[in-house]
């Protein structure tokens, strides 16, 4: 970092004001391709968390008997806002998480699809209705708000994440803290700030930045009472059962190892772009990135060829070069992947292509790693069994749709999964038999449009909801049954009997 250069303050935003304290303690925001520390954010203190809450607690009250032509009105004002700045976010997303920017661009436009879902609320929250269910007896259900909801967002997608929460989450009254990742929280800040040109009430949207010691306020809070969390299986398990300990309705969607089957029939020139695609898009720091290719017998030879000749034009560099592929997020997690990579050819794995070496087209100092293929991967490496979050792509070798099935839900995981081939009969049976919550034919990255729900399966999922659609508005509020009997002024009397219809 040049001596000349300032880290820029990056602070809480606090019903719609940024905060004018001292924190207790900061952390540091680098640019991934250079290596730079570039921002300070400061880390919220249990206490502050604490004050946030109880004032987010007051906004909510109000928000929530708001009418529901208001908060659309605020809906379709963000929206708005969002579109006219995405270019603006997605800058913010690259230059702090190095994701190249059409990327980031894209991140951006999946999560306003969300938002665009949400201006709907009026529909999404109507009730039910039935007239004399019994003698003079109606009986209708009302959706109502929770009061305060906590999201804490993790770093690979920092915008598109707290879009599959935040807009549904205000559509329906309630107020937020978002807790964005401390690696880079920008854009978070960006857009919250958004809300309150849009004329979301102050209180209403809230950020706040920090560590554990944030989170674990937020998990406890009294006046918080629900948690939406996306991060990795242990500290999505972690969230869960604390959260819900305390009394919380909670989705914490977790880790992932994505299979995608390749069966002998598939376009292997569609398999390898996909695969390509699928595995090294934003460095592979993708919940929904493919990290296992499940080939079945004779085609893994020819496969691995095509990709590998794909691989070979990928350029690797600085975001907003119009590379391929960005960096890594930090050193300390390159530095991890590497470890994978080494692990990978200690375990016997043949390193078809190694992303160790460069060149990369970047600083010196960035956290540089590019894509890599592994052949011959068997199930008990470290490489095939865990989540490496990286641009590392394993090929598994089985002899049969049986073996691959049955090698993908052996897998703890089960977020995402594909299946390539050109055989109907084959798919369908596929999309039965998985055990994964979101599935892929001929599509290597299945993430649903926002009107459906997205999340996993297994130990990629804690709780009962998934993200966005119907799930997210059934998550965000909680259901109310009114029986009502308007009596002519002469009926009455006294009867203790358990009430019959009649």
């Amino acid at each position: 970092m040049s001596m000349s250069t300032v880290p820029t303050r990056i602070t809480h935003l606090i019903g719609g004001h940024d905060w004018t304290g001292v924190p207790e303690r900061t952390g540091e925001v680098y640019n991934p391709a250079s290596g730079a520390v570039t921002g300070q954010v400061d880390l919220a203190s249990a206490e502050l968390v604490a004050e946030v809450a109880a004032k987010a607690a007051t906004a909510a009250r109000s928000w929530a008997d708001a009418s529901l032509a208001r908060r659309t009105r605020v809906l379709f004002a963000f929206r708005e806002l969002l579109n006219q700045r995405k270019e603006e976010i997605a800058a913010l997303i690259t230059a702090e998480h190095g994701k190249v920017l059409d990327d980031a661009l894209g991140e951006v436009t999946r999560g306003l699809e969300v938002a665009e879902f949400a201006c709907g609320i009026p529909h999404l929250l109507q009730g039910g209705h039935t007239e004399g269910a019994s003698t003079n007896v109606d009986v209708y259900s009302i959706r109502q708000a929770l009061g305060v909801v906590a999201v804490i967002s993790p770093f690979n997608f920092p915008a598109m994440v707290p879009l599959w929460f935040v807009p549904i989450a205000i559509a329906c009254g309630n107020a937020v803290i978002l807790k964005p990742s401390e690696k880079d929280p920008s854009a978070a800040v960006a857009m919250a700030r958004l809300w309150t040109e849009a004329g979301l009430p102050d209180g209403v949207m809230n950020v706040v930045h920090g560590d554990k010691e944030a989170v674990d306020a937020l998990l406890t809070s009294p006046d918080v009472a629900a948690v939406s969390f996306v991060g990795s299986t242990p500290i999505a398990r972690y969230v869960y059962e604390t959260a819900t300990a305390h009394g919380k309705r909670v989705q914490a969607l977790g880790g992932a190892k994505n299979h995608m089957l390749v069966l002998p029939d598939a376009d292997l020139d569609l398999v390898a772009d996909a695969a390509v695609n699928a595995g090294f898009g934003s460095a592979g720091e993708r919940c929904m990135a493919i990290s296992a290719l499940v080939a079945v017998e004779p085609v893994a030879d020819q496969l691995i060829a095509k990709i590998k000749e794909r691989m070979a034009g990928l350029r690797t560099g600085d975001g907003t070069k119009g590379c391929d592929m960005g960096p890594l997020v930090t050193a300390a997690h390159r530095d991890k992947v590497a470890g994978y990579v080494q692990a990978g050819v200690e375990a016997g794995a043949t390193l078809v292509v190694d992303g160790r070496t460069g060149p990369f087209d970047g600083d010196e100092g960035g956290f540089w790693l590019g894509p890599t293929l592994f052949d011959h991967v068997t199930p008990e490496m470290s490489i095939y069994r865990e989540e490496i979050f990286g641009p590392v792509l394993s090929v598994v070798r089985v002899p049969s749709y049986d073996a691959g099935l049955d090698l993908i839900n052996a897998n703890p995981y089960g977020n995402g999964t594909a299946i390539f081939t050109n055989d109907g009969g084959a798919a369908r049976r596929f999309q039965h038999e998985v055990q994964v919550g979101m599935v892929g034919i001929n599509v290597p990255i299945p993430v649903p449009v926002a009107y459906y729900s997205f999340g996993g399966w297994k130990h990629s999922l804690f709780g009962d909801t998934h993200a966005h659609g119907m799930d997210g508005v059934r998550f965000f509020t909680r259901g109310k049954v009114v029986t009502s009997r308007w009596l002519d002024p002469s009926h009455g009397g006294l009867n203790l009997g358990f009430p019959q219809n009649a």
